[in-house]
């Protein structure tokens, strides 16, 4: 049977009734793995199925979806949206390490990363995993409507218009041929229902690829230099005005030097193509520009937030927002919102010596995660060259913004927002040369809300959604269509070893725990009051295993995301708990974190002669990949 949606009616203020069949009332249940890659182990799904066989029916798979069906890979940055017209319809994403190993591991990890297609028909009780087409290897039907030039994909955003089609957004960078050019572009995949525009089987919404634009080509510099585009934000218009049906994209340009400026692109055909892309900031005022955002309200109105850095040209730390009232064609002048105490994890790099591996066996394709600028200060810590002063071992994160308009409201222009800052007071000194408001200095990160006015430019007092004494919370988001606000971070509240003067899940002794949960919270009022204040995951996990730069550091990825319509929402999160630990035979005496951190992990101590006849001795490349070590993993939930 077909499950519709359908909106009761538009109350007074913002409540909005919906029926929709087969989805679960929002409260929390049981986590939902969305990243199957570890097929055919008991109740992990059926591995990876290509995106022309799930719309289609007919059978294609290849060398990189096989390997993702048995990869038990990496997943990070995951991605979530509820189809407008069907609930139980939801589409999810996240960089997908899963294929780097395509080619076995005696190779290395040679293969792409890429965007996931994650599918779920059941109001995200259980998923389909797959692959955005035109990946590298990509030899169906569907790879020849890509025109994405790269090896790798990265920082994927997903939203739906109100016609059955779905968008998928992204950076993209490495080169196919294996340079060390990163291509740093920007592009957009677009899906939908194979019946049509509005097609009354709204279960089959968003199942067709029909292809993908690059919007924005970067200068294909080595290692990131030059002009990169990273940074991804997308939205598409909803509202039934005369801009419905647009999809609009924003991001950072990176120009290596510091100089980040934020840029917009729309497209009126449905994301076919994309207008040239429009500087939204003037770089003589504002620079180091990261984290755009865009949300739409009822009349059709484009705002795009984002977040300042105070390292670069200003004297605090700043949200900005800039406004669009002809559908994207043109912006006003920057705004100010309010300024914040960031709470960016930050050390000082300390490399310490690398093991020497053998050419042929990375551990890592050529280009993953971009790197830290080319400084003595390190926003993530682990091992070898990755190593800090202070012997921590952490992953990056950084204060950011988030912000969504209700496009059901017709009543305000209102856009909501939240971010995680430092809680004034809560400021200490740490001891060492770990900090998170510059070196050495230690803050507890809550999560804040304000409603901006559109209309007139206020906004209410940045208030913390819910206040504990105890643990950090990062990497916030916010959902709101429907009258109903959902907001969701990650919460170190559980962490037994917290203490403002150290990083998450780790002990005064450099040891690492299980630390990190998600919670939510929801509002009626528009943001004045919060209830259902609870922890989401079941399970806390460790996001400190080293599983990225050659079994070094640790990387949990950027953000997390939660998507609504009325009362249903369902938040993603990246997840360590099918990590298996280990030791790196590497560390030898072994390090500060006494291997809690460490992942399982098989290397060969090799001798190799050289062709005048010296010996040396050099590791092998990780030679057990599938045994659990990288099993980072994306699982989602009912949100409140």
């Amino acid at each position: 049977m077909v499950k519709k949606l359908t909106i009761v009616g538009a109350l007074a203020g913002l409540a909005v009734f919906l029926t929709v069949g087969g989805a679960g009332a929002s409260t929390p249940g049981g986590d939902v793995r969305l990243t199957n890659d570890c097929h055919p182990i008991a109740g992990c799904g059926a591995g990876y199925v290509s995106a022309y066989t799930l719309a289609t029916g007919n059978a294609y798979t290849d060398q990189t979806l096989d390997e993702c069906t048995v990869s038990r890979g990496r997943e990070n940055e995951p991605a979530v949206a509820v189809d407008p017209r069907n609930t139980s319809v939801l589409l999810g994403s996240s960089n997908d390490y899963c294929a780097v190993y395509n080619r076995g591991a005696a190779a290395g990890a040679v293969g792409p990363i890429w965007l996931g297609y994650y599918r779920s028909l059941d109001a995200g009780a259980s998923w389909t995993s797959s692959l955005v087409p035109g990946y590298p290897d990509d030899t169906s039907p569907y790879a020849a409507l890509s025109d994405a030039r790269t090896a790798t994909s990265g920082d994927p955003v997903v939203a739906w218009d109100n016609h059955g089609r779905a968008f998928f957004g992204s950076e993209a960078s490495g080169d196919p041929a294996g340079t060390a050019k990163t291509f740093g572009d920007v592009f957009v995949a677009r899906f939908r229902n194979p019946g049509g525009a509005d097609a009354a089987d709204t279960m089959k919404d968003g199942l067709e690829y029909y292809g993908t634009t690059t919007i924005d080509r970067g200068s294909s510099a080595p290692n990131l230099l030059g002009v990169f585009n990273d940074k991804t934000s997308i939205e598409a218009d909803r509202t039934g005005s005369s801009c419905d049906g647009n999809v609009y994209f924003s991001w950072s340009r990176f120009n290596g030097n510091g100089n980040n400026a934020i840029y917009f692109s729309r497209s009126t055909d449905h994301g076919v193509t994309f207008s040239s892309p429009l500087k939204l900031t003037d770089s003589d005022t504002l620079k180091d520009l990261q984290f755009p955002d865009i949300a739409v309200t009822h009349n059709g109105h484009v705002y795009v937030t984002f977040r300042s850095f105070t390292d670069v040209a200003h004297a605090t730390d700043s949200i900005f927002v800039v406004k669009s009232t002809n559908c994207g064609k043109t912006f006003g002048k920057a705004k100010q919102i309010t300024t914040f105490i960031r709470n960016d994890a930050v050390d000082q790099s300390d490399p310490q010596a690398i093991p020497t591996h053998p050419q042929g066996q990375p551990d890592d394709p050529l280009f993953g995660e971009e790197e830290d600028a080319q400084s003595d200060n390190s926003r993530d810590c682990g091992d070898f060259a990755d190593h800090c002063t202070s012997g921590y071992t952490f992953f990056r994160r950084d204060t950011q913004v988030r912000s969504t308009g209700d496009q059901l409201d017709s009543a305000h222009e209102w856009l909501y927002l939240v971010y995680d800052a430092t809680k004034p007071g809560t400021e200490t000194s740490t001891g060492t040369t770990y900090g998170t408001d510059g070196r050495g200095v230690g803050g507890q990160a809550a999560t804040y809300f304000l409603r901006y006015d559109g209309v007139n430019g206020t906004h209410t007092t940045p208030a913390v959604i819910d206040d504990q004494a105890s643990g950090h919370q990062v990497f916030p988001d916010i959902s709101a269509d429907g009258g109903v606000l959902h907001a969701i971070w990650w919460d170190s509240r559980n962490d037994t070893c917290y203490s403002v003067t150290r990083p998450i899940g780790n002990c005064a002794d450099r040891s690492t725990v299980p630390s990190l949960d998600v919670f939510g919270a929801t509002s009626t009022d528009a943001g004045a009051t919060w209830t259902g204040k609870t922890r989401i995951t079941d399970v806390s996990t460790n996001p400190n295993f080293e599983q990225f730069d050659n079994r070094a550091v640790p990387f949990a990825g950027d953000y997390l995301w939660v998507t609504s319509l009325g009362s249903f929402a369902y938040t993603v999160w990246t997840d360590w708990r099918d990590t298996v630990p280990g030791t790196d035979p590497r560390e030898v005496p072994e390090d500060e974190d006494g291997a809690s951190s460490d992942v399982k992990q098989c290397r060969t101590l090799l001798s190799i002669t050289d062709k005048k006849g010296n010996t040396t001795q050099a590791w092998s490349g990780d030679q057990c990949p599938h045994d659990g070590g990288l099993d980072q993993n994306i699982y989602g939930d009912l949100a409140p």
